[in-house]
This record gives structure tokens, sequence and C-alpha cells, in this order.
């Protein structure tokens, strides 16, 4: 594989590549990355040169090396979820309320409620959905 960034020593670029995989959800938090003789034939570098760009991401804190079990991406850290802004998708859809529903609103059961439904996702990740109900206008 050629160097696209001319000047940049070869464990950098590896370093790069494997960091934008980690950062994209390629490989999500606490997965493995490939083994060193994996990436030794991908990148077509030397087992030197692979660890030295694992060692760099180590640095970074972007992966944890366990002996016999491998590298793997570290767990997302709160301040680094606090720097993501989460991805927002919302659905409206009509509900008949149940009892529960019924009583918290004051209506009869299977009157028809609004159903708005918030899924946050960080990072291709979903972080939490939340749902509300309203009364239609």
């Amino acid at each position: 594989m050629p160097t696209p960034h001319y000047g940049q020593p070869r464990y950098r670029v590896i370093a790069d590549q494997l960091r934008e995989r980690i950062e994209s959800g390629s490989i999500p938090p606490g997965g493995l990355l490939p083994t060193e003789s994996a990436l030794t034939s991908e990148f077509r570098a030397s087992r030197g040169t692979v660890r030295q760009a694992i060692a760099v991401l180590r640095d970074e804190g972007m992966v944890t090396t366990e002996h016999g079990r491998g590298t793997s991406a570290a767990p997302i850290r709160q301040e680094q979820k606090a720097k993501r802004k989460p991805d927002l998708e919302i659905r409206y859809h009509e509900v008949t309320a149940d009892p529960e529903l019924a009583a918290i609103f004051g209506v009869e059961v299977g009157a028809t409620l609004i159903a708005q439904q918030r899924v946050y996702r960080t990072g291709g990740f979903i972080e939490s959905v939340v749902r509300t109900y309203r009364l239609p206008r």
C-alpha cells in the first residue's frame, strides 16, 4: 500500500487509519483491533511499525492492550461523550391510551394520544430513546 501522506512516518499513517476506524465506530468501544499479524498483512508493514502505531494510540488513550487478549478500543470517556454532538431522530405517531396513560391524561382508555420518540445516536451508537406523549391539538 503506497503511503498517501508523503513525509509522514509509516506508523503515523497506520495510527491515523486505525484512529479513524475507532472514531467512526467501525471498531466499537471495547471492540478488539485486528491482530498484529493481520495488521502487518493489511498495511504491508513490519511488526515493529504496527506496534509503534498501536503505541501512539495507547498514549492517546484510544486503545488498551492486555497480554493474551489483544488490543481493544478504549471505552468512551465522559469528556469524549461531552465533545460529541448526538444525532437526533424524531418520530411522531398516534397511539391509543392504555389504562396507565388514560389515568395520567384523564381520558378514556382507547383515546388517541400523540407519541413522540426521540432517538439519540452518538458515533453510530444509540445513546438513548425518549418517548413522550401528549393530547392531540
